[in-house]
C-alpha cells in the first residue's frame, strides 16, 4: 500500500480522464448531504471502521479521500 498526497487540480485531472478509483469523502453526513464530489461516496470520520470494510471492500483498488479543513 502506498499513501500519496495530492491536491485539488490533481483530484480534478484524475476525474475528467475518467481515472479508475473510488472517491471517499470523510465530511459529516449533513455536510455530504448539502454538497459533495460528483461520483463520491461518504464515510464520516466518526464512522470508518464501521463503514470503510463494507463500502470499500476491494483492497487492491485505488482510494482517493477527500476531508475538508477542520473549522
Amino acid at each position: 500500500m502506498s499513501i500519496t498526497t495530492i491536491d485539488r487540480e490533481q483530484l480534478k485531472k484524475a476525474m475528467d480522464e475518467g481515472d479508475n478509483f473510488t472517491l471517499v469523502e470523510t465530511l459529516s453526513k449533513t455536510t455530504y448531504e448539502h454538497a459533495h464530489l460528483p461520483g463520491a461516496i461518504n464515510i464520516p470520520p466518526d464512522k470508518l471502521k464501521e463503514l470503510a470494510p463494507e463500502r470499500l471492500p476491494d483492497k487492491d483498488a485505488r482510494v482517493i479521500v477527500y476531508c475538508s479543513k477542520p473549522s
